[in-house]
């Protein structure tokens, strides 16, 4: 089978199409004939061998996919051939066909596009759970997202939005603040423009109640001093790199700072993040939220839908076209 393949640790470009053989089956697993796939951050980390879980060249990057089942074990239920779904790996998305474990396969709606399936998973969810399960969001609360161009961060626009919440996006160009104002955003806030503490004092003069940082770098402090009294801090991750906070502003501000990773919620709050999930399943099967896809590629030119991602040119989520839906069912 066709697949992107890394190496060697380096750059994007270090990821080259390669034949490879098809990825056996596992217990418990099914295997996947890609449709499509989605580039998320961690991707370009786990290439470069700057991620916090190391996965040791050669191996088939890509951690987000959507296609058709095409072969389960004998102890898999509930998942048969045939099914289009959609699920999550840590690596071999970027390939024409991926294994991962039936529980980590969701089935996709009828009427929902493969690109959309595989773009809506790890942001949305990161999203929701970030808003609902840790940060408890509820409507009229003012909402603080940085990165609000990214996937994760257009993702938490569009659901704050919903959740009543008055959202200020914080993002790095017109296009990008362009985006979030059409998922709901009210107050837009190009951060490259001026100082960013100024400009959240300016439109939030009271504080907010909750901030999403996807982020971190040098947007972290600005957006953690406006925070209003016993106000939220939800951590989510680093693309700009890992802040050092003032621990002072914690105490003196009673501010909640709470770091969020998908993989543990389930683990330590099983009932709200089930609860959660279906919540958010239902709204995707109703077309009450759908991922912005701001660029494709094909399964060809995956070194270049990662380069998009790692220099913070992509707005919303990156999808990977690896087959047309058609024929996967051949």
């Amino acid at each position: 089978m066709k697949a992107a393949q890394c190496t060697a640790y380096g750059p994007p470009e270090a990821v080259r199409i390669a034949d490879v053989p098809a990825p056996p089956l596992g217990p418990g697993q099914v295997r996947v004939r890609v449709g499509a796939a989605a580039v998320n951050y961690p991707d370009v980390l786990l290439v470069a061998g700057e991620y916090q879980v190391p996965v040791a060249p050669p191996f088939v990057p890509g951690s987000e996919f959507a296609g058709v089942v095409e072969a389960v074990t004998d102890d898999v239920n509930g998942v048969r051939v045939g099914d289009r779904v959609c699920g999550t790996a840590m690596v071999g998305a970027f390939a024409e066909r991926a294994v991962a474990a039936a529980r980590s396969v969701t089935p996709v709606p009828d009427g929902v596009d493969l690109g959309a399936a595989a773009a809506f998973g790890v942001a949305h969810r990161t999203a929701f759970h970030a808003l609902h399960t840790v940060a408890g969001v509820r409507p009229g609360q003012e909402l603080v997202v940085l990165g609000a161009g990214g996937g994760v961060g257009l993702a938490a626009v569009q659901l704050g939005a919903l959740a009543g919440a008055r959202v200020t996006a914080v993002a790095s160009s017109a296009r990008k603040l362009e985006a979030a104002k059409t998922h709901g955003a009210t107050v837009l806030i190009d951060h490259r423009e001026g100082d960013l503490r100024a400009a959240l004092k300016e439109a939030l003069p009271a504080g907010a109640d909750v901030v999403l940082d996807p982020v971190g770098g040098d947007l972290a402090e600005p957006a953690l001093r406006s925070v209003r009294w016993g106000g939220r801090f939800v951590t989510i991750g680093f693309a700009a790199g890992i802040p050092r906070l003032p621990m002072n502003l914690v105490l003196l501000k009673g501010v909640q700072v709470t770091g969020f990773q998908l993989r543990d919620l389930a683990a330590h709050v099983p009932q709200d993040f089930a609860a959660n999930e279906a919540r958010l399943r239902a709204l995707f099967a109703a077309g009450t939220v759908r991922p912005h896809i701001g660029a494709e590629f094909t399964l060809t030119d995956t070194a270049a839908a990662l380069r998009c991602v790692a220099d913070g040119r992509a707005i919303g989520k990156v999808v990977v076209r690896v087959a047309d839906e058609g024929s996967l069912h051949s």
